[in-house]
């Protein structure tokens, strides 16, 4: 993900809970260094994170498939906006308490039989669709 924030010039990639955090072999290996590059805070409880960056001015929405969702390509990014997306956990998604606390969800439609992707693939589309609005 530190790698897709670079390309995507994103501001700050925020950490939470049991996440490696820079610096960790880990994200190097896979950041190639892009984790010098792009700024990151940590924070223990997402929840904590999602009321943050509320009160930086963000429309916080969460990346997940749920009862009211907007599917990503009809998303209208607001040309003033500041916009904060979450990803959950490789398996589990956004906790349902983490999802009532953003602004909105978007969805990104899948078409074939399995409906979740990687974590990252799942980040670099979004960073794609919303850096071309």
């Amino acid at each position: 993900m530190f790698r897709s924030s670079d390309a995507f010039r994103i501001k700050l990639v925020v950490l939470c809970g049991i996440t490696a955090q820079p610096p960790h072999p880990e994200i190097h290996k896979t950041a190639l260094g892009a984790e010098e590059s792009v700024c990151w805070k940590y924070f223990s409880r997402t929840e904590d994170a999602v009321e943050w960056l509320r009160q930086q001015g963000y429309t916080v929405l969460a990346i997940e498939q749920c009862e009211g969702s907007t599917m990503l390509q009809d998303f209208q990014k607001k040309p003033e906006g500041k916009y904060a997306i979450v990803l959950g956990n490789e398996v589990k998604g956004v906790q349902q308490q983490v999802v009532d606390m953003c602004d909105g969800c978007l969805e990104i439609p899948q078409y074939g039989t399995k409906h979740s992707l990687n974590v990252s693939v799942a980040a670099g589309i979004v960073l794609w669709h919303l850096s071309e609005k």
